[in-house]
């Protein structure tokens, strides 16, 4: 059973672990990629309702994960492949799910589960199978008792404890300190594709951690929960805005750099999730379809370019299905950050090019 913290419910099958799980609801619209998408840390807490009907056909390798453990609280599909089929695969997605105690629902009507959410917003929800099972009146009160996303710092929860280097492929050329609050395998490596030694450092890191390396530039990761409880990597932000390092922050990072110029965020109503999501470059006009995971935005307008501490700084991408703003950049020092997954792990490459952006504002920065 699955129970939404407004009383609706939905009856399925049990797919993977066997239990009670309680996070947030949301929905994903991507139609590939579902095994980067359960290993983002940016969905810790979250139950991801999948919007393509067939999960699981082409199994788990050991090669796409974008994390060490499954992040997502709970999943929801329609119909789960009855074998996997692909020359990559080493097992079933719903084995995968249960090995590492994943709690999902299927056989449920995802169509009419995402209209709800779209219709009403991302709420609390709870799948309970087996001996979790109880009255509907129980499970409904076990849902509006978890903790709600909004309020919650959650990137220490994910971020790794020790500081690890993803070395450069090839001749190094530049070294970047990159915070992980959250951050996806692929991220690091694409930098690594482009010359750059990434020192991944956790999120408690001090400033003084950060310039002992001597960077050429300082990445703010993606990761989960609520920024307006990031007042430390906030901090962190400022401190590397002030000496004018190159800076590049995504998703969370982003949300980050909204904060410490000094701009508000807010929860969307159910978020942006999947890796079809349109957005635009204001500076080029070009549009771009692109991966997003994100349940908050920063609220910066649109319509002039704003005065911060740090100069002046402007909306750079909006998202062409509601307008929120996809990517902030400043006018006067080296910094720039978009909403989005720009290492498209699993999603288009439209945005690939950031990253060279990020290079060239380094090579501008030591020349």
């Amino acid at each position: 059973m699955l129970v939404l913290e407004d009383g609706r419910t939905f009856a399925g099958r049990s797919y993977g672990a066997v239990g009670q799980t309680l996070g947030e609801a949301v929905f994903s619209t991507g139609m590939t990629g579902y095994q980067e998408t359960l290993t983002d840390p940016s969905y810790h807490r979250q139950v991801v309702v999948m919007t393509a009907p067939h999960i699981g056909n082409t199994g788990v390798n050991d090669e796409d994960p974008e994390s060490r453990r499954i992040w997502v609280a709970g999943y929801v599909v329609r119909d789960p492949a009855r074998r996997h089929s692909n020359w990559r695969a080493s097992r079933g997605l719903g084995v995968e799910l249960a090995d590492q105690g994943v709690v999902g629902i299927s056989g449920v009507d995802t169509r009419a589960l995402t209209r709800h959410l779209r219709e009403r917003g991302a709420m609390r929800v709870g799948i309970f199978s087996g001996d979790a099972l109880a009255a509907p009146d129980v499970l409904l009160e076990r849902v509006r008792t978890a903790p709600q996303m909004a309020g919650a710092d959650l990137s220490a929860e994910v971020a790794t404890a020790e500081p690890y280097t993803v070395p450069a492929v090839g001749e190094k050329k530049y070294t970047v300190a990159a915070i992980d609050l959250g951050i996806k395998g692929m991220t690091p490596q694409r930098m690594a594709e482009r010359g750059i030694e990434v020192h991944v450092l956790p999120a408690t890191t001090t400033l003084e951690q950060i310039y002992a390396l001597a960077p050429d530039g300082v990445f703010f990761s993606n990761g989960p929960g609520d920024p307006a409880t990031a007042d430390h990597p906030v901090a962190l932000m400022r401190g590397v805005l002030e000496r004018s390092t190159p800076l590049f922050g995504i998703c969370f990072g982003n949300q980050i750099l909204g904060r410490a110029l000094g701009f508000g965020t807010f929860k969307l109503k159910y978020g942006h999730r999947g890796i079809n999501q349109p957005v635009k470059d204001r500076a080029t006009g070009k549009v771009e379809v692109t991966a997003h995971n994100h349940g908050f935005a920063v609220d910066a307008p649109l319509d002039r370019v704003s005065d911060t501490p740090f100069g002046r700084a402007e909306v750079s991408h909006v998202c062409l299905n509601d307008d929120v703003v996809e990517g902030l950049r400043l006018l006067d020092r080296p910094a720039f950050s978009v909403q989005y997954h720009p290492e498209a792990a699993a999603g288009p490459h439209d945005a690939a090019y950031l990253f060279d952006r990020f290079v060239s504002l380094m090579e501008d920065q030591r020349a």
